[in-house]
Protein backbone atom coordinates (compact mmCIF):
# COMPACT_ATOMS: atom_id res chain seq x y z
CA UNK A 1 0.00 0.00 0.00
CA UNK A 2 2.87 2.71 1.22
CA UNK A 3 4.46 1.81 -2.41
CA UNK A 4 1.02 2.76 -4.33
CA UNK A 5 0.96 5.64 -2.80
CA UNK A 6 4.65 6.60 -3.41
CA UNK A 7 4.43 5.29 -6.70
CA UNK A 8 0.72 7.68 -7.55
CA UNK A 9 2.36 11.00 -6.04
CA UNK A 10 5.66 10.49 -8.29
CA UNK A 11 3.58 9.89 -11.53
CA UNK A 12 1.28 12.92 -10.00
CA UNK A 13 4.49 15.09 -9.43
CA UNK A 14 6.53 14.08 -13.10
CA UNK A 15 2.87 15.27 -14.76
CA UNK A 16 3.40 18.94 -13.63
CA UNK A 17 5.90 19.65 -16.20
CA UNK A 18 5.86 23.49 -15.42
CA UNK A 19 6.63 22.54 -11.31
CA UNK A 20 9.28 20.04 -12.71
CA UNK A 21 10.93 22.94 -15.13
CA UNK A 22 11.48 25.58 -12.08
CA UNK A 23 12.61 22.58 -9.75
CA UNK A 24 14.96 20.89 -12.09
CA UNK A 25 16.15 22.15 -15.56
CA UNK A 26 15.62 26.68 -14.04
CA UNK A 27 18.45 26.00 -11.57
CA UNK A 28 20.42 24.11 -13.78
CA UNK A 29 20.22 26.57 -16.42
CA UNK A 30 21.15 29.33 -14.03
CA UNK A 31 24.27 27.32 -13.25
CA UNK A 32 24.92 27.29 -17.06
CA UNK A 33 24.80 31.11 -17.56
CA UNK A 34 26.55 32.13 -14.31
CA UNK A 35 28.45 29.16 -13.23
CA UNK A 36 30.14 27.91 -16.48
CA UNK A 37 31.85 31.22 -17.96
CA UNK A 38 35.80 31.38 -17.96
CA UNK A 39 36.26 33.99 -14.95
CA UNK A 40 34.00 31.07 -12.59
CA UNK A 41 36.17 28.60 -13.88
CA UNK A 42 39.41 30.12 -13.16
CA UNK A 43 38.56 32.03 -10.13
CA UNK A 44 39.38 30.07 -7.08
CA UNK A 45 37.75 29.80 -3.95
CA UNK A 46 38.54 27.48 -1.37
CA UNK A 47 38.93 23.76 -2.34
CA UNK A 48 37.73 24.66 -5.51
CA UNK A 49 36.96 27.34 -7.77
CA UNK A 50 33.64 29.62 -8.04
CA UNK A 51 31.90 27.68 -11.24
CA UNK A 52 31.42 24.82 -7.86
CA UNK A 53 30.46 27.25 -5.55
CA UNK A 54 27.89 28.57 -8.10
CA UNK A 55 26.89 25.06 -8.89
CA UNK A 56 26.20 24.39 -4.96
CA UNK A 57 24.06 27.28 -4.67
CA UNK A 58 22.26 26.54 -7.99
CA UNK A 59 21.79 23.01 -6.82
CA UNK A 60 20.41 24.19 -3.12
CA UNK A 61 17.65 26.53 -4.46
CA UNK A 62 16.17 24.14 -6.70
CA UNK A 63 16.26 21.49 -3.95
CA UNK A 64 14.37 23.37 -1.54
CA UNK A 65 12.07 24.73 -4.56
CA UNK A 66 11.08 21.39 -4.21
CA UNK A 67 10.93 20.58 -0.69
CA UNK A 68 8.75 23.41 -0.18
CA UNK A 69 6.32 22.90 -2.55
CA UNK A 70 5.75 19.19 -1.98
CA UNK A 71 6.04 19.64 2.18
CA UNK A 72 3.44 22.89 1.20
CA UNK A 73 1.14 20.40 -0.98
CA UNK A 74 0.74 18.30 2.03
CA UNK A 75 -0.66 20.00 3.90
CA UNK A 76 -3.27 21.35 1.44
CA UNK A 77 -4.14 18.03 0.95
CA UNK A 78 -4.76 17.57 4.68
CA UNK A 79 -6.85 20.28 5.10
CA UNK A 80 -8.84 20.10 2.44
CA UNK A 81 -10.14 16.39 3.40
CA UNK A 82 -7.37 13.97 1.85
CA UNK A 83 -6.55 12.82 5.59
CA UNK A 84 -10.36 11.79 5.97
CA UNK A 85 -9.99 9.63 2.94
CA UNK A 86 -6.81 8.32 4.13
CA UNK A 87 -8.41 7.20 7.13
CA UNK A 88 -10.37 4.82 4.87
CA UNK A 89 -7.25 2.99 3.52
CA UNK A 90 -4.71 0.94 5.66
CA UNK A 91 -1.82 4.09 5.76
CA UNK A 92 -1.34 5.29 8.85
CA UNK A 93 -0.23 8.60 9.79
CA UNK A 94 3.12 8.19 10.24
CA UNK A 95 3.41 5.91 7.00
CA UNK A 96 1.87 8.86 4.77
CA UNK A 97 4.14 11.06 6.57
CA UNK A 98 6.48 9.08 6.14
CA UNK A 99 5.90 8.85 1.83
CA UNK A 100 6.09 12.58 1.37
CA UNK A 101 9.19 12.65 2.79
CA UNK A 102 10.41 10.07 0.93
CA UNK A 103 8.97 11.76 -2.31
CA UNK A 104 10.25 15.21 -1.30
CA UNK A 105 13.83 14.07 -0.91
CA UNK A 106 13.59 11.96 -4.27
CA UNK A 107 12.44 15.17 -6.17
CA UNK A 108 14.82 17.62 -4.41
CA UNK A 109 17.82 14.94 -5.91
CA UNK A 110 16.54 15.81 -9.13
CA UNK A 111 18.25 18.79 -9.37
CA UNK A 112 20.96 18.08 -7.45
CA UNK A 113 21.79 15.51 -9.60
CA UNK A 114 21.02 17.68 -12.81
CA UNK A 115 23.46 20.48 -11.61
CA UNK A 116 26.20 18.83 -10.53
CA UNK A 117 26.38 16.01 -13.76
CA UNK A 118 26.61 19.97 -15.96
CA UNK A 119 29.31 21.50 -13.38
CA UNK A 120 31.42 18.13 -13.73
CA UNK A 121 31.20 18.40 -17.62
CA UNK A 122 31.56 22.10 -17.72
CA UNK A 123 34.86 22.64 -15.75
CA UNK A 124 33.47 23.26 -11.95
CA UNK A 125 36.20 22.24 -9.39
CA UNK A 126 36.84 20.85 -5.89
CA UNK A 127 37.75 17.87 -3.85
CA UNK A 128 36.60 14.64 -3.84
CA UNK A 129 35.56 15.12 -0.23
CA UNK A 130 33.64 18.72 -1.31
CA UNK A 131 31.89 17.03 -3.95
CA UNK A 132 30.23 14.33 -2.04
CA UNK A 133 29.67 15.72 1.20
CA UNK A 134 28.08 19.26 -0.31
CA UNK A 135 25.43 17.09 -2.52
CA UNK A 136 24.86 15.52 0.92
CA UNK A 137 24.21 18.80 2.98
CA UNK A 138 22.17 19.84 -0.27
CA UNK A 139 19.99 17.39 0.07
CA UNK A 140 19.57 16.80 3.87
CA UNK A 141 19.36 20.42 4.44
CA UNK A 142 16.55 20.82 1.82
CA UNK A 143 14.38 19.21 4.36
CA UNK A 144 13.96 22.54 6.83
CA UNK A 145 12.05 24.12 3.85
CA UNK A 146 9.52 21.01 3.45
CA UNK A 147 8.87 22.53 6.89
CA UNK A 148 8.56 25.74 5.57
CA UNK A 149 6.40 25.14 3.07
CA UNK A 150 4.30 22.40 5.67
CA UNK A 151 3.64 25.89 7.42
CA UNK A 152 2.54 27.49 4.50
CA UNK A 153 0.11 25.00 3.66
CA UNK A 154 -1.76 24.94 7.30
CA UNK A 155 -1.62 28.81 7.65
CA UNK A 156 -3.35 29.50 4.08
CA UNK A 157 -4.62 26.10 2.77
CA UNK A 158 -4.76 27.12 -0.61
CA UNK A 159 -2.20 25.46 -3.26
CA UNK A 160 -1.76 29.01 -4.37
CA UNK A 161 -0.17 29.66 -1.58
CA UNK A 162 2.20 27.27 -1.77
CA UNK A 163 3.24 28.17 -5.06
CA UNK A 164 3.71 31.85 -3.86
CA UNK A 165 5.93 30.40 -0.68
CA UNK A 166 8.07 28.74 -3.60
CA UNK A 167 8.27 31.71 -5.07
CA UNK A 168 9.52 33.94 -1.98
CA UNK A 169 12.32 31.28 -2.34
CA UNK A 170 13.67 33.91 -4.97
CA UNK A 171 13.44 37.04 -2.56
CA UNK A 172 15.24 34.43 -0.05
CA UNK A 173 17.92 33.01 -2.75
CA UNK A 174 19.09 36.58 -3.22
CA UNK A 175 19.07 37.55 0.73
CA UNK A 176 21.08 33.95 0.50
CA UNK A 177 23.76 35.01 -1.45
CA UNK A 178 22.92 32.40 -3.65
CA UNK A 179 22.25 34.44 -6.48
CA UNK A 180 25.10 37.33 -6.66
CA UNK A 181 27.55 38.11 -3.73
CA UNK A 182 26.33 40.77 -0.58
CA UNK A 183 28.65 42.49 0.79
CA UNK A 184 28.42 45.04 3.81
CA UNK A 185 25.42 45.72 5.59
CA UNK A 186 23.00 43.92 3.25
CA UNK A 187 25.45 40.99 3.79
CA UNK A 188 25.58 41.18 7.87
CA UNK A 189 21.35 41.62 7.23
CA UNK A 190 21.64 38.17 5.04
CA UNK A 191 23.29 36.45 7.44
CA UNK A 192 19.51 36.19 9.29
CA UNK A 193 17.74 35.12 6.73
CA UNK A 194 16.58 31.45 6.31
CA UNK A 195 18.14 30.35 2.99
CA UNK A 196 21.59 32.24 4.05
CA UNK A 197 22.73 29.52 6.82
CA UNK A 198 21.72 26.13 4.18
CA UNK A 199 23.52 27.52 1.35
CA UNK A 200 26.49 28.30 3.30
CA UNK A 201 26.80 25.26 5.19
CA UNK A 202 26.31 23.33 2.01
CA UNK A 203 29.58 25.19 0.35
CA UNK A 204 31.40 25.31 3.62
CA UNK A 205 33.35 21.67 2.46
CA UNK A 206 34.27 24.14 -0.67
CA UNK A 207 34.82 27.63 0.65
CA UNK A 208 35.94 26.45 4.22
CA UNK A 209 33.47 29.60 5.26
CA UNK A 210 35.72 32.13 2.76
CA UNK A 211 32.95 34.40 1.26
CA UNK A 212 33.76 35.89 -2.40
CA UNK A 213 34.65 39.41 -0.80
CA UNK A 214 37.25 38.06 1.35
CA UNK A 215 35.37 37.76 4.49
CA UNK A 216 35.09 34.68 7.13
CA UNK A 217 31.81 33.03 8.25
CA UNK A 218 32.91 30.74 11.49
CA UNK A 219 31.30 27.34 10.88
CA UNK A 220 28.49 27.76 13.93
CA UNK A 221 27.13 30.71 12.08
CA UNK A 222 25.71 28.81 9.16
CA UNK A 223 24.73 25.90 11.43
CA UNK A 224 22.90 27.97 13.88
CA UNK A 225 21.18 29.71 11.28
CA UNK A 226 19.92 26.29 10.07
CA UNK A 227 18.66 24.98 13.50
CA UNK A 228 16.99 28.23 14.75
CA UNK A 229 14.93 28.42 11.19
CA UNK A 230 14.36 24.79 11.50
CA UNK A 231 13.09 24.93 15.04
CA UNK A 232 10.92 28.24 14.15
CA UNK A 233 9.41 26.68 10.84
CA UNK A 234 8.34 23.38 12.86
CA UNK A 235 6.98 25.06 15.97
CA UNK A 236 4.95 27.35 14.16
CA UNK A 237 3.92 24.63 12.02
CA UNK A 238 2.79 22.37 14.61
CA UNK A 239 0.64 25.45 16.49
CA UNK A 240 -1.08 25.80 12.94
CA UNK A 241 -1.70 21.74 12.59
CA UNK A 242 -2.99 21.81 16.30
CA UNK A 243 -5.25 25.36 15.73
CA UNK A 244 -6.46 23.27 12.80
CA UNK A 245 -7.49 20.06 14.59
CA UNK A 246 -9.64 21.91 17.34
CA UNK A 247 -11.68 24.05 15.06
CA UNK A 248 -12.37 20.78 13.25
Amino acid sequence: MNATFTLLEMRRITRDWAGMFFTAVLPAFFYLIFGSTVDARTADIGNGNVAMYVMISMAAYGAVTATTSIGGNAAVERVQGWGRQLGLTPLADSSYIAMKALVAMTVAAVPILLTYALGAVTGAEGSAGAWALSAALVLAGSSVFALYGLLIGTAFRSEAAVGAAAGTLVIFAFLGNLFIPLSGALLSFAKLTPLYGYAALARYPLTEGFLPDGSRDPLWLPVTNVVVWAMAFGVLATVLVRRGRERQ
